[in-house]
């Protein structure tokens, strides 16, 4: 593609892990929030891979991020826990807390851990994926600022309140699904609006509440809190399942808000000081209910059945969750990972503010 730039991963990571050191994040630290940023642009979630960056430069230089972990265990059982970030960087609460909910499981087959009081982690399908390497099933969850409008409301409330699940296999690759519960994350509508181009329709609704495919008029809305916002996953109304994606989007905001004492709806990032975001943990163990091999050569059956199944006209391959990633990710692995010119620009321009070179 000649519209991007090619970055070899690792120092790609070596640059992010000086720009958060030179910002006071312990080394491990560091290693850890890009390693989730990289791994997003690896899977091909761009929007929220290393251009997300400069999000974290600011806020640490802001203190609305803490350099350094502060985050507790407020509460704890055998099988649960309550976590709360202290306002430290997502990325490392949540792979504490994932971390935690994974040695519950491995003592007594479920490990749930909800956290407060924390910020933007990244891709939740990061914290369903270390599930994986110990053999068990991973789910992750986030709440987020407002961004998406109820159906039938015309001001966004919720987040795009994302959903991770993992599940082993045994010759197939993962089951891994990571999605939004909006139709589309706000990235894809900021893309549109710099190509000057209308979006689809159903993606989202202008401060009337009504569905616009003008990306300018839906931002400058949302920026400005006129109204609008995204639709949920399914659109507009009920006609198209509109309002299953608001009750997903609502189902995380319970177990990442209301479940954890963590802001909700419209307090997420109401505070400037305060993010206040709350995720939702939870590792399973399968031989709780089977053989493992059992449950893994299941699930390759069942990924099997759906990929040979007839497929639809023009069309050569049926794919499951978290193929597509896992291609991307070797591919990029070997051949570099494309970064959209822009992007690029934004990182040298952090490396000069902070004295670090550019040289990936």
């Amino acid at each position: 593609m000649a519209d991007t730039f090619t970055v070899q991963e690792k120092p790609l990571r070596r640059f992010c892990e000086q720009v958060l050191t030179k910002l006071s994040v312990p080394a491990e630290d560091a290693r850890v929030t890009t390693d989730v940023l990289v791994l997003a642009d690896l899977r091909g979630i761009d929007s929220h891979g290393v251009a997300r960056l400069g999000r974290y430069v600011n806020g640490l230089k802001q203190g609305t991020m803490k350099a350094t972990d502060q985050s507790r265990i407020i509460r704890e059982a055998k099988a649960t826990a309550l976590v709360d970030g202290g306002q430290s960087l997502g990325q490392v609460v949540g792979k504490k807390a994932m971390d935690l909910a994974i040695r519950k499981a491995q003592d007594t087959s479920v490990g749930v851990v909800a956290v407060r009081n924390s910020n933007h982690y990244g891709i939740a399908g990061y914290y369903a994926l270390m599930a994986l390497e110990h053999h068990l099933i991973g789910l992750s969850m986030t709440n987020a600022g407002p961004l998406v409008v109820p159906t039938f409301g015309r001001t966004s409330i919720l987040g795009t309140n994302p959903i991770s699940l993992a599940a082993p296999a045994m010759k197939e690759k993962a089951f891994v699904l990571d999605m939004a519960t909006s139709t589309v994350p706000r990235g894809k509508v900021e893309v549109y609006n710099r190509l000057g181009q209308p979006m689809p329709h159903g993606w989202a609704v202008d401060e009337t509440g009504r569905s616009s495919t003008d990306p300018a008029r839906v931002l400058n809305a949302l920026a400005k809190r006129l109204g609008g916002g995204l639709l949920p996953l399914g659109g507009e109304g009920e006609e198209l399942g509109g309002h299953k994606g608001y009750g997903l989007a609502l189902m995380v905001d319970v177990l990442c808000g209301v479940l954890s004492g963590a802001a909700t709806g419209l307090q997420v990032y109401a505070e400037e000081k305060k993010p206040n975001v709350g995720h939702f943990f939870m590792a399973l163990d399968p031989t709780a209910f089977r053989p493992l091999d059992e449950f893994r050569r299941d699930m390759d059956r069942l990924a099997r059945e759906l990929k040979d199944s007839p497929k639809a006209q023009g069309q050569d391959r049926i794919y499951v969750h978290g193929e597509k990633s896992f291609a991307r990710t070797e591919k990029f692995r070997k051949e570099g990972i494309p970064l959209d010119p822009k992007v690029v620009d934004g990182l040298k321009k952090i490396g000069t503010d902070l004295g670090i070179a550019w040289s990936a």
